[in-house]
């Protein structure tokens, strides 16, 4: 049996406590030897003064409560989007019944990612022990949020000690990506000159002659098509929107390679148009599904239902690069849950042997394809050669360069 043997560990003082204690022991030991009034006062002064200070330790600032309150009010899981600021409540509760000068608060916003911001600002405590704290952080981006626990300090009324307590107050919350509204998406207009011929002639969506709202005007819109009335109320050109016969399936593949991207920021470009494609294909209640092609494809079915497209905006939010697998392998894994015959809409900055592959690739399975090329921070002129090239094959393709051009590019006009 082995024998452990265990020291017996002195707690941990300040050197200011040690001082104090050194003070009292003087004071005690000059009582002692000299006595006399002043010795007892003297004494009598510096055993209330540490007494204070222990009271103060031992109640005040280390046993602090308190919880917080995000965005104006409601508590946890509010639906924000990217560019939006929190509005942070922080109500901090010190037991006790010796006032305290102050409060030093100290916070940790972390990020999915890792990055953090630090905010720190300092609170007066009611003679309750009450006190609050507002902030508001800056423009954030997509991601999903947490507070780390929030430090606090304080000093006693004399400066002499002082004294830290944390305090875990929930905070949580996710901000959704950035997207840009899309009036209109030429996908399925079977008379857009941007459609490859195997999409104008077999997979097109029929329109009725139901009207189901109006639009911005688009060129080329027929003299009949435009609605009169909503133009002179509204002082600008507007086309009617008429519902459609079919309502074809689309999968929009999101290219997630590490390798593929030049910085982050095409990256978020990649992810906010997918974004905004879904946001479109709920507003015109399209079936539309999302494939994220990582290390392994994750896939979610084609829907109309905003249940099923809040999953897969959720999924958009922490979903970042990974170095792991291939775009081709990833999509392979998973084409068995593409329905027959959709839109197989490719979202990717590729624009080589790769990309074409894969678009031969889902129009050999009978799926129509077409590619969002994200050509932010690629070479001037080398985007439009990829455009000419999937044009002279009969592949639908759109050139995003930035987010504010998606609306226009897509062919819905500006915003």
């Amino acid at each position: 049996m082995n024998m452990v043997k265990r020291k017996r560990r002195l707690p941990r003082l300040s050197s200011r406590i040690w001082l104090m204690l050194c003070i009292w022991v003087v004071c005690l030991l000059y009582l002692l030897f000299q006595g006399g009034k002043t010795s007892v006062m003297l004494f009598s002064m510096v055993t209330l003064l540490i007494v204070y200070l222990w009271m103060v330790g031992l109640s005040g600032v280390r046993r602090v409560q308190g919880h917080r309150q995000l965005s104006q009010g409601s508590e946890f899981g509010e639906l924000l989007h990217a560019g939006d600021q929190v509005h942070v409540k922080l109500s901090l509760s010190i037991p006790g019944f010796l006032p305290l000068p102050y409060v030093i608060v100290r916070e940790v916003l972390k990020r999915h990612t890792g990055e953090s911001w630090s905010f720190e600002d300092s609170v007066i405590p009611s003679m309750k022990g009450g006190g609050q704290l507002t902030f508001q952080t800056p423009a954030l981006e997509r991601g999903s949020y947490y507070f780390e626990e929030t430090e606090c300090v304080s000093e006693d009324i004399f400066g002499l000690l002082e004294h830290k307590g944390r305090l875990n107050a929930r905070g949580e919350f996710r901000v959704l990506p950035r997207t840009a509204f899309i009036p209109y998406w030429q996908i399925n207009d079977r008379r857009s000159r941007m459609s490859g011929p195997q999409t104008v002639q077999t997979r097109t969506r029929r329109e009725t002659t139901q009207i189901n709202g109006v639009r911005d005007y688009v060129y080329g819109d027929r003299f009949s098509r435009i609605h009169w009335n909503a133009t002179a109320r509204t002082g600008s050109w507007k086309s009617k929107e008429f519902e459609h016969e079919t309502v074809p399936k689309t999968m929009l593949v999101l290219d997630v390679q590490t390798k593929h991207y030049v910085n982050a920021d095409q990256f978020e470009l990649a992810v906010s148009s997918t974004a905004s494609l879904l946001e479109y294909g709920g507003r015109e209640r399209m079936g539309v599904g999302l494939c994220t092609a990582g290390g392994k494809g994750t896939v979610f079915q084609p829907s109309e239902q905003m249940m099923e497209r809040q999953r897969m905006m959720h999924h958009l939010v922490d979903i970042h690069t990974t170095s792991q697998g291939s775009l081709m392998t990833a999509v392979e894994s998973c084409v068995r849950q593409f329905p027959k015959g959709c839109y197989f809409i490719l979202i990717s900055p590729l624009k080589d042997h790769q990309a074409l592959e894969l678009l031969r690739w889902a129009d050999t399975r009978g799926m129509t394809p077409c590619h969002v090329y994200i050509g932010e921070g690629s070479a001037e002129g080398e985007a439009e050669k990829w455009m000419s090239m999937l044009r002279a094959r009969g592949i639908k393709g759109y050139d995003v360069e930035s987010l504010e051009e998606l609306p226009a590019v897509m062919g819905g006009g500006t915003q």
